[in-house]
């Protein structure tokens, strides 16, 4: 992609509202433009992030075994009354009357909805264990919507829904979630902390948040230290067994949010040394919440010896818009974001120091074509600016490989590369450069 063909409008002040890194980052790096309170547009580079995270989110939803729905972002009241949530849910909801007086919501969450596409559908034992997942457009309406995408009104969500038929089903499916939720985060290079939380309006007695640490976090989280010391990837997940090992593993460590945090248990359950507390950015929330439900919506199933019985439900959801967030107040400093690899719009941004010549537009065209064709995404920066402007916007936007072309390391077959995280610079020939950068694409 040729930057002089696409749409980055970046700009070098601060947005005087934006008050904390990722929004003001994001306004200034072109990625949104806020069009109400809490609403935003998705600009390009934004919405290449946003399906970056969205993409890993869903394939690793598929790999723990939900299936893909997609469901409206407008519901039905009847469903809400059904469950005894639409008086009580508060003013957060969106209710709107159609021309018909018909009374509807902007869905803020999908638990009626999902119940009632099973209980409609699925009616056997036989049909369980049942996860269905969509990735849909939310709505609350935030008294105080701040920190741009971070608690904004209209929000991307990931919710999962489990069905089963008995209590350890649900927890098995649970375990299952929680394992796919730390296997997600990983990849798009957080250290996720698992802490033990409230179930608030959605309801259940298991209930953990998954939140980053970050000087930006809403709220004080509490743990051991080991718990971040886990490492994942390293794990075998291949059956329910090996996976309640891990996950009662990590249950083992002491967790909590503010608002479950017990001083006397935590400190005398968990060594001095080990004690961490911070703030943070809940980016996922699961939970296991039995027959809330199922039973005031009468979704049964058939068990083997005849009888029906209320399914066991968990829920699971991800902020993925807020996750764009997120991951910048992780990975930033004082000249812009520094994406991971995984999520990042390109992986390598060319920069031509000389457009006039034509020595130097011909090889970061080269280079441009060669890095496409082995699937690299790469945007060749053209344009007819400066070399300040476009090294400055090269670090604002992130990209995690810089690949300059100038004539003087061009006349002796070199260019430089420079890795976003690090800074650091190195003159290689044209062949290690290339070399360079698929083992690291590869790699992140």
């Amino acid at each position: 992609m040729r930057w002089s063909n696409y749409f980055i409008p970046t700009q070098k002040e601060k947005p005087v509202d934006a008050k904390i890194p990722s929004h003001q980052l994001m306004v200034r790096s072109g990625m949104i433009k806020q069009e109400s309170a809490g609403i935003y547009s998705w600009l390009p580079l934004g919405l290449k992030v946003l399906r970056n995270i969205e993409n890993i989110i869903r394939e690793e939803q598929i790999k723990a075994g939900a299936i893909e729905i997609l469901m409206p972002t407008l519901q039905s009241s009847d469903l809400w009354n059904e469950s005894g949530r639409y008086d009580g849910y508060g003013e957060e909801m969106l209710r709107i009357t159609d021309r018909q007086n018909r009374k509807l919501i902007y869905g803020p969450t999908n638990e009626e909805q999902v119940t009632e596409i099973f209980r409609k559908y699925i009616k056997s034992y036989k049909s369980l264990p049942l996860n269905l997942f969509h990735i849909q457009w939310k709505f609350r309406d935030e008294v105080r919507p701040r920190f741009g995408v971070m608690r904004g009104r209209e929000f991307l969500m990931k919710d999962s829904y489990s069905f089963d038929l008995d209590e350890d089903s649900a927890k098995a499916s649970y375990y299952k979630m929680f394992i796919a939720y730390l296997k997600t985060f990983k990849r798009m290079g957080l250290n996720a902390v698992p802490v033990s939380a409230e179930s608030g309006p959605i309801g259940g007695n298991l209930s953990h948040e998954f939140s980053i640490i970050a000087n930006t976090g809403e709220s004080e989280i509490f743990c051991d230290k080991n718990l971040l010391n886990i490492d994942i990837s390293k794990k075998d997940c291949n059956s329910d067994d090996e996976i309640s090992k891990i996950v009662e593993e990590y249950l083992g460590f002491y967790s909590a949010t503010d608002e479950k945090h017990d001083k006397v248990s935590f400190d005398k359950s968990v060594e001095v040394d080990n004690q961490v507390s911070g703030r943070g950015i809940e980016v996922g929330h699961i939970f296991s919440f039995g027959d809330k439900y199922s039973k005031p919506m009468k979704a049964l199933v058939v068990n083997a010896d005849g009888k029906s019985s209320n399914v066991y439900m968990g829920s699971y959801g991800i902020g993925v818009s807020r996750l764009v967030a997120a991951i910048i107040e992780s990975f930033n400093d004082e000249s812009g974001i520094i994406w991971p690899i995984s999520v990042a719009p390109f992986k390598v941004n060319i920069i031509n120091l000389k457009n006039s010549d034509a020595k130097c537009s011909e090889k970061s065209m080269e280079i441009h074509n060669l890095l496409e064709g082995l699937g690299i995404e790469t945007i060749f920066d053209d344009r007819d600016e400066s070399a300040g402007k476009k090294f400055s916007d090269a670090d604002l936007i992130g990209i995690p490989i810089q690949l300059i072309i100038g004539p003087r390391e061009l006349k002796n077959g070199n260019v430089e590369l420079k890795f976003r995280k690090t800074n650091k610079k190195e003159i290689l020939s044209f062949d290690n450069a290339i070399d360079q950068i698929k083992i690291n694409v590869l790699k992140g």
